[in-house]
């Protein structure tokens, strides 16, 4: 990345931060990677972390979106191990964050929006990855635990096969009512998105999933477009491609699932 369009996405992060009270867990530079298509919102606090940046929401005490660039060395790293201890935000304050008892006894999984096996290539990603920041109530056997781990993998093998990709993640609430869960009010998402760009072939796959357990030979079926994610979640994709491009892009569904 040259050196003036790193500047441009500092200044544009500084931009933000001073209208929503940006939460700075990482020095701003090390995000910079994570923001080359655009920033999907301003809503929210922004969360730099070593693996990932993220939009937290404050009353939802979940994500609005999860940027990841997973390139081919990340998904075929073996550095560090699975971390498996997770917590609450350090960088949130009580009453702003999910809690650990928040999930304790809900019924649902504490589901990463950015997953632990993208982070086996750094230590601080992975112990991070685990923070509830990064977490969404998520339906276990069916969701979390089937389809949505298998989409999982198969885009670290996309990740291998093309050398890079930017993976969007994060909740939908549809509907005039929220379900919540815990004593903090963690929303649980009535629908899961994730987008997945390949910058160098210039197309990408999108995918809506009710959080509900599902058969994971479905997954075609779960096959949208960005303009479709954008309609469910008031969000903007990939804003800082060329409008023509960004249409172009975002308005294509996926004839099936990659290869």
């Amino acid at each position: 990345m040259t050196y003036k369009k790193r500047l441009t996405i500092f200044l544009l992060f500084f931009c933000i931060s001073l209208t929503t009270g940006t939460i700075y867990a990482r020095p701003l530079e090390d995000c910079a990677e994570y923001a080359t298509t655009g920033i999907p919102s301003q809503d929210g606090d922004l969360l730099c972390r070593t693996g990932y940046l993220l939009s937290h929401n404050p009353s939802n005490k979940t994500p609005n979106w999860v940027i990841e660039h997973l390139t081919a060395d990340k998904a075929n790293a073996n550095v560090v191990q699975r971390y498996n201890k997770f917590q609450a935000d350090p960088n949130i304050e009580e009453g702003k964050r999910a809690e650990l008892s928040d999930y304790k006894k809900s019924g649902y999984d504490r589901g990463h929006m950015a997953p632990s096996a993208d982070m086996k290539w750094d230590k601080d990603a992975m112990i991070e990855c685990f923070y509830l920041s990064n977490m969404v109530p998520q339906i276990g056997k069916g969701m979390n635990q089937g389809i949505w781990a298998r989409l999982e993998d198969k885009i670290r093998t996309w990740a291998i096969n093309r050398g890079e990709l930017f993976i969007f993640t994060g909740p939908i609430f549809a509907g005039e009512e929220k379900k919540s869960v815990g004593l903090n009010q963690v929303a649980v998402p009535t629908h899961l998105y994730k987008i997945i760009y390949d910058p160098n072939r210039n197309e990408a796959i999108a995918f809506i999933m009710p959080n509900t357990p599902l058969n994971t030979e479905d997954m075609p079926n779960y096959i949208v477009t960005i303009r479709d994610v954008e309609k469910m979640t008031g969000l903007d994709f990939l804003s800082a491609l060329d409008k023509q491009k960004q249409d172009s892009i975002e308005t294509k569904q996926a004839d099936g699932l990659w290869q």
